[in-house]
């Protein structure tokens, strides 16, 4: 399953959860609110743990660009240099997306 995937899945458990949390303190039914509250945080760590994959990823994808941005320089390849730092920047971007 994908990242995207995992997370759309932990945002539909989380509305679930809070649903059905509302419905069973609306109905007095504190069985129902706790298995709510229990659903509910299921899809909030679900999406969290998707993001801090998400995060390692780019903290993986930076190193590499920025190890091939300097070993570009040093064997003076404009474009190897170019390409490591496109990924070195990459990487940070997923990083802060996924914060």
């Amino acid at each position: 399953m994908s990242n995207e995937s995992d997370r759309n899945e932990g945002a539909a458990e989380e509305m679930g959860g809070k649903l059905k949390k509302g419905l069973g303190k609306l109905l007095g039914d504190e069985q129902l609110e706790a298995e709510g509250r229990a659903k509910e945080l299921k899809g909030r760590v679900q999406q969290e743990d998707a993001k801090a994959d998400e995060r390692a990823r780019g903290a993986l994808e930076e190193a590499a660009g920025a190890i091939k941005n300097r070993i570009g320089k040093l064997v003076d390849n404009e474009q190897m240099a170019a390409e490591g730092k496109a990924k070195e920047l990459r990487g940070e971007n997923r990083q802060k997306a996924n914060q």
